[in-house]
């Protein structure tokens, strides 16, 4: 099995900008907002509204987008016919991650215990989502890191600029930044909020 890796730009930022919930024309405004700071990678929930159209949008302009919150093959299909270069979903679905893995798309399945870990890795994904990474905190990724090293771990639930740095210290490949960056309505808000997350994976140690 040749596994599928993440896109560059998703490795090298090791930040994506999680949004949802917002319409298209919002969601294109707080991608600029981000990316203007460095973060040039978003995700557009599948339970937002017009996700197909977001993500579509967002392609177009050049980003590399995600589809987030990935419930089933059908959606699945609808986000990479939009245009998503990755799917991450909260949970490992079987039915999913096979469909994803056999169409040789990445995707990452959320997990949260060494079991389910492995679990979802041996299906073949490109990456594991420990969510929600906040009530296990950087010392569940470290205990997890310790033994499961070689599957890239996407941290996601209740990440900001004070924890994002221990969390990729402790041995997260990569960090989901949901409602803590996105939701403010001022757009330099968010802007800073972004700039501030990147200074911090700057300081992380890997």
């Amino acid at each position: 099995m040749k596994r599928v890796s993440l896109p560059d730009e998703v490795t090298r930022t090791r930040l994506v900008a999680v949004i949802r919930g917002f319409g298209t024309d919002r969601c294109v405004d707080i991608a600029a907002a981000t990316r203007d700071a460095g973060i040039s990678v978003a995700e557009v929930t599948m339970d937002s509204p017009d996700a197909s159209s977001t993500i579509s949008a967002l392609a177009a302009a050049g980003y590399s987008v995600g589809a987030g919150t990935v419930m089933s093959v059908s959606e699945a299909q609808r986000a990479v016919d939009a245009g998503a270069a990755f799917l991450v979903a909260p949970h490992t679905d079987e039915g999913v991650v096979r469909w994803a893995v056999e169409n040789r798309h990445p995707i990452v399945p959320g997990a949260y215990t060494p079991t389910e870990v492995v679990t979802a890795w041996n299906l073949g994904v490109s990456a594991v989502k420990l969510y929600p990474a906040s009530v296990g905190g950087p010392s569940l990724v470290t205990s997890i890191a310790a033994v499961l090293g070689r599957v890239p771990l996407m941290v996601t639930g209740g990440i900001d600029a004070s924890n994002v740095e221990s969390f990729l210290s402790a041995g997260a490949a990569l960090a989901g930044v949901g409602g803590w960056l996105v939701g403010p309505a001022n757009l330099d808000t968010v802007r800073d909020r972004a700039a501030r997350l990147v200074e911090a994976v700057g300081r992380a140690n890997v």
